[in-house]
């Protein structure tokens, strides 16, 4: 199994101190922000910033959100990524499945869902050849339906659900949205467990302190690396002794819990060579 992608933190690009500090961290991956996270007057020098960070290998993946299409950033943060070698892109709005295919930018793409019609196309998007997984964008996607803040996020219940079916369904991943009050830690668990029920594959975030909530959330205790072993055993047994019916903890198991079972035991293994 490839690493997990439980916990992405971003880092503003016009922050070198914060780009070095993110090399401590135990996120997954880190997202250089040239995009939201920079004024118009700094992107210039954020574009420098990570050009010269990334002269450096990080211990994680590293994705560049770059700046939307149409902005007068966009080739040049584009331009400096490919030539820098990240490990991904992030482009944000994207609200149809020509906006990545037609650049041809040869490095696995992350799109962000943030609109009504990116929602209504997401599963166009997810398909589309070279995108590696949707992300919700749900602070821009709350304004463009102009729903009202709720702790449940009730308002968006359908557009995250339709996020998740559609990269799911392309087999690809889709990455939850950021919890913006960093003060709130039980508040952004409670979020975590939410997305993980809805079927993300992991969170962005926007702050350290975020990074080890969200990976106990998106991950696998050893409690529950421990519970597949046990039920993988009792399958083979039951196979090995010529049974047709394999039951654990009193429950019948199905090749759909077996399989389950091994991908959460690969996911635990690979949170912990993380």
């Amino acid at each position: 199994m490839t690493r997990p992608l439980r916990s992405l933190l971003y880092v503003p690009g016009d922050k070198p101190r914060a780009i070095e500090k993110a090399r401590t961290l135990g996120m997954d991956a880190v997202i250089l922000d040239l995009e939201d996270a920079v004024a118009p007057e700094h992107k210039a020098a954020a574009r420098e910033n990570v050009r010269a960070a990334l002269r450096t290998p990080f211990a994680c993946p590293v994705l560049v959100r770059v700046n939307a299409p149409g902005s007068e950033w966009e080739h040049a943060d584009r331009e400096m990524a490919l030539i820098a070698g990240v490990d991904g892109l992030v482009l944000p709005k994207v609200e149809r499945a020509q906006s990545v295919t037609e650049p041809h930018l040869r490095v696995p793409l992350w799109a962000m869902i943030e609109t009504p019609l990116g929602v209504l196309n997401a599963p166009a998007i997810a398909a589309a050849p070279g995108v590696a997984g949707l992300i919700a964008g749900a602070n821009d996607l709350a304004r463009a339906l102009r729903t009202r803040p709720h702790p449940e996020r009730t308002p968006l219940l359908y557009a995250l659900s339709a996020i998740v079916l559609a990269a799911r369904a392309a087999g690809k991943l889709p990455i939850d949205a950021v919890y913006n009050d960093v003060r709130d830690p039980d508040g952004f668990a409670r979020e975590c467990g939410q997305g993980r029920a809805l079927g993300f594959a992991g969170k962005t975030l926007i702050h350290p302190g975020q990074v080890d909530a969200a990976n106990a959330a998106f991950g696998v205790a050893d409690g529950e690396a421990e519970a597949a072993r046990a039920l993988i055993a009792a399958w083979d047994a039951a196979r090995a002794e010529g049974r047709s019916v394999a039951t654990y903890r009193g429950a019948l198991v199905e090749q759909m819990h077996v399989d389950e079972a091994r991908e959460n035991l690969a996911l635990w293994e690979a949170g912990q060579s993380g």
